[in-house]
């Protein structure tokens, strides 16, 4: 049925890539394409003229008003509207900084059909979504707090500080321990949380209400 579609919407400055995403994506009876647009700006000139999307696959790199900037303006006025980051390469700073202003995930360029597919369907209903190369599944929904795995003292600071700006070197710095510490924190949360990168450990902390930005 028509209502149980998600209608989506696709921002991205490359004509051709934008295209062909749209293209592939309403082949798909569970999604509804209601619209493209190449920037922030020419988003919210559609937004005036077409409903409001459910999700919106946003490029993060584009002239005018880029990804950063059109996502805090859409958690402002249409903070239900889910946005769903598109990036080129698994680039944590540009990834935490697309979460900080709004962002519930992101997805590679290079995912399949039937992946960016997963990964609306799975922003939609839970709110987040995160590519995990590692397991190739989703980042898991936890919102059970019993599910929670044991989390030392250090390893919930050092997960919070993984929420900054701070390299690895500074958050050791902060932390008043050795690089090296740092790194057997990393791991030992990457194998506890089963993740592989910052940005997923920072979702997670969102998720989980260990970390706020508000």
């Amino acid at each position: 049925m028509e209502t149980n579609k998600i209608n989506i919407a696709i921002v991205d400055d490359h004509t051709l890539f934008r295209n062909g995403v749209a293209a592939l994506m309403s082949e798909f009876s569970e999604l509804n394409v209601l619209f493209d647009a190449e920037n922030g700006e020419q988003l919210q000139q559609a937004l005036n003229k077409y409903p409001l999307p459910d999700v919106i696959l946003m490029d993060i790199n584009m002239p005018v008003m880029d990804g950063y900037d059109t996502t805090k303006w859409l958690k402002q006025k249409h903070p239900k509207v889910k946005v769903l980051a598109l990036s080129m390469f698994e680039d944590d700073k540009a990834v935490i900084r697309m979460i900080k202003c709004g962002a519930g995930g992101y997805v590679l360029k290079e995912s399949r059909p039937r992946e960016l597919l997963e990964a609306i369907k799975a922003i939609h209903e839970k709110g987040s979504y995160i590519n995990e190369m590692v397991s190739g599944k989703l980042l898991r929904s936890v919102s059970d707090k019993e599910d929670l795995p044991d989390l030392t003292k250090k390893e919930l600071e050092f997960l919070k500080l993984c929420c900054s700006e701070l390299t690895y070197k500074e958050i050791a710095d902060q932390m008043f321990v050795s690089p090296r510490t740092v790194d057997n924190y990393r791991e030992a949360l990457f194998l506890k949380l089963n993740l592989k990168s910052r940005s997923g450990l920072v979702l997670y902390a969102i998720q989980n209400g260990i970390f706020n930005f508000e």
